[in-house]
């Protein structure tokens, strides 16, 4: 039916055309499953017309604290609440933590920060993350290049308090060459 748009229903004879496009969505690696044989290859080719690739959350930190933001407000405004702000530190911890949960994962600790917040800002302790962010070296290994400098820059930026000339030497780089990279990823002296 897939291959050609026809299927006869059990027990009739008579033939029926069907025109219908599939959408499909997996986290799965699917050629990396049908080479292990747990899914068809005949399959996969007849609905891999196209193939659209999102990244995980923590492939695009751009969008992390957007997101964060987005669904403070959403989550505000669902239970009648006045919208904290994210803290500077509530920032930065969001954009070092892995989101083994993705998407959904920062969608729900933001839920739980906009209900349990008692103040006009949320700070790190509110954001409530579970569990401790792996350490840089196994976070590191999942990184791309660009991914790991980004990640590296943002970490001396925030340790360095914006300071840019400990953080390019913190770094072993001179300042302008901190200068080309921050303007690479869209990092300003904080970090964001």
């Amino acid at each position: 039916m897939i291959e050609d748009g026809e299927f006869e229903r059990l027990g009739a004879s008579r033939t029926q055309r069907v025109d219908v496009r599939i959408v499909a969505a997996t986290n799965a690696d699917l050629p990396v499953e049908v080479a292990a044989g747990r899914f068809r290859q005949d399959l996969l080719y007849r609905i891999n017309t196209f193939s659209v690739r999102v990244p995980p959350l923590r492939e695009r930190h751009a969008d992390i604290v957007p997101l964060a933001r987005h669904y403070l407000a959403t989550a505000s405004q669902r239970y009648g609440r006045m919208q904290p702000v994210l803290a500077v530190s509530a920032e930065h911890a969001l954009l070092d933590y892995a989101w083994p949960g993705n998407v959904r994962e920062l969608s729900h600790v933001m839920e739980r920060a906009a209900l349990l917040t008692q103040g006009t800002q949320i700070g790190v302790a509110d954001l409530r993350l579970q569990p401790a962010a792996p350490t840089q070296a196994t976070e590191l290994g999942h990184m791309t290049l660009d991914q790991a400098e980004a990640l590296l820059l943002r970490r001396a930026l925030r340790d360095q308090h914006g300071n840019l000339q400990r953080c390019a030497d913190q770094l072993g780089i001179t300042r302008q060459s901190l200068y080309r990279r921050m303007a690479k990823h869209g990092l300003r002296d904080g970090g964001a």
